[in-house]
């Protein structure tokens, strides 16, 4: 510990002017008295620190000490930094910010940076994907409600194994106590998150994407659709990897590859969405769910 809190401390001197034994005191959650026992140990190290005397005063660098910068190219660092800050934003953690302390001082190259990345989720509840991570960290066995595919509501008890990003959402990977069995659940599904007291030791393999795990690949047939030209921008937001056609009127025909298409809840919604503006040309059977679906919307409103 004392060590990590020491490098933290050089690369933090690096990328200030100057610093209290105060501040560093509080950050860190230990006394001035440390933190001057740390400044002579890391003087000890070679490392040119300068103690600054007055109201203002604290501990710096000596002007013009420079770090090796040769490990890491600047395209790499600016890089790295842009990942972090997004994570580091997201999950408030106290490691990814030291880390970024670190490649900062790395970091000489003066041109305006051309990247940048934010992964915040407003379909999450506030500091659950900190929760989360934190019950990963320290294998906190985690209660929470859930919502499932089916509009199941259920109450959970699991042991978090994996958090990772796809398609625009959070997933956690982890082993459900009440089914037995691993599953893998959507952040935004899951409510009342809460860190249990309870720890887990078994020692679990993440299997990776479960997406398509028990998918048929028989089981995917083509969706065509037609889509006008006042729909391009919203439809081309969820589909523009697949393929499609334009027309000579500019609107534009897609054919996107479907698991089970006539059981796809996502697509009926993302269909819906579109309103007037997209047309499905095949299959025909799903014009029957899309209509029979947009009758119950009218129902809804049937005394307005």
């Amino acid at each position: 510990m004392k060590l990590e809190r020491l490098i933290s401390i050089i690369f933090k001197l690096l990328n200030n002017e100057i610093l209290s034994a105060s501040s560093l005191a509080d950050e860190y959650q230990v006394s001035s008295r440390t933190i001057y026992r740390d400044i002579e140990a890391i003087c000890a190290a070679g490392i040119p620190v300068v103690s600054y005397q007055g109201t203002n005063g604290g501990f710096g660098i000596i002007e013009g000490y420079k770090i090796d910068k040769s490990l890491i190219g600047s395209y790499d660092i600016l890089n790295l930094i842009t990942v972090l800050s997004s994570l580091s934003n997201i999950f408030k953690d106290k490691k990814v910010e030291h880390t970024l302390e670190r490649l900062k001082t790395l970091d000489t190259n003066d041109k305006q940076r051309t990247l940048s990345i934010d992964l915040e989720n407003y379909r999450t509840e506030p500091n659950s994907l900190a929760d989360l991570r934190k019950a990963l960290h320290e294998r906190t066995v985690i209660g929470f409600d859930y919502i499932s595919n089916k509009n199941e509501f259920t109450s959970r008890e699991i042991e978090p194994i994996h958090l990772y990003y796809k398609f625009g959402n959070w997933y956690l990977y982890a082993y459900c106590k009440e089914r037995q069995d691993y599953r893998e659940f959507k952040v935004s599904r899951m409510m009342n998150i809460k860190l249990t007291q309870e720890n887990f030791i078994q020692n679990h393999e993440f299997k990776g994407d479960l997406s398509f795990s028990n998918y048929d690949l028989e089981g995917f047939d083509d969706v065509v659709i037609w889509v006008s030209p006042d729909s391009l921008a919203k439809v081309l937001d969820q589909f523009q990897n697949f393929s499609k056609v334009t027309n000579s009127d500019r609107s534009m025909m897609f054919t996107i590859s479907v698991y089970r298409p006539l059981h796809a809840e996502w697509l009926k919604t993302i269909l819906l969405s579109f309103g007037s503006g997209v047309k499905i040309i095949k299959p025909v059977e799903l014009q029957s769910v899309i209509l029979d679906e947009a009758k119950k919307i009218i129902n809804l409103y049937k005394d307005v």
